[in-house]
């Protein structure tokens, strides 16, 4: 069964590939490669103006995911009064959201939603039915065939 130190272990790594501190003996360097990709954002906005971001994320975990990275930075992440929840707004120059912010989010998400989809699998095979394979295909007009009633996700009604 996949354990949280696990997906703990796998951030760490893909992190570890973006600020790629090089041996063990760099560990305390590695601290400071945060507050030089700091100090990068800081000279890019000098010379690159912020711009506002609209970001649309998926779901809650990714939302969380991508404001704990914004956060780590150094930037304000925000939300105006009536957007979705989803939605994450922030200002930032270009450059970094495109070298460094947003490609780091996309393999760190990646890698989120595989452990939690996961561990969700494991956990209704244990507690709920062990058969967790997909649903199987039907052809549309097989004999007694009734109208079907839509019904959407709970969670966002």
């Amino acid at each position: 069964m996949l354990q949280e130190s696990d997906l703990a272990e796998k951030l760490r790594k893909l992190e570890a590939l973006f600020a790629r501190p090089g041996s063990e003996g760099e560990r305390v360097a590695a601290g400071n490669a945060l507050d030089r990709l700091r100090e990068r954002l800081r000279r890019l906005e000098s010379s690159q103006p912020p711009v506002e971001y609209r970001f649309s994320l998926r779901d809650g975990w990714s939302r969380a995911l991508f404001v704990a990275l914004a956060r780590r930075y150094g930037l304000e992440p925000f939300r105006r009064r009536g957007q979705r929840f989803t939605t994450v707004m922030l200002r930032a120059s270009p450059s970094f959201v495109d070298e460094t912010l947003w490609p780091e989010f996309v393999e760190l998400n990646k890698a989120l939603h595989r452990h939690l989809q996961e561990v969700t699998r494991q956990l209704i095979a244990r507690t709920i039915h062990p058969d967790v394979t997909d649903v199987r295909e039907r052809h549309e007009t097989e004999p007694g065939s009734l109208e079907a009633q839509e019904r959407g996700d709970p969670a966002r009604e």
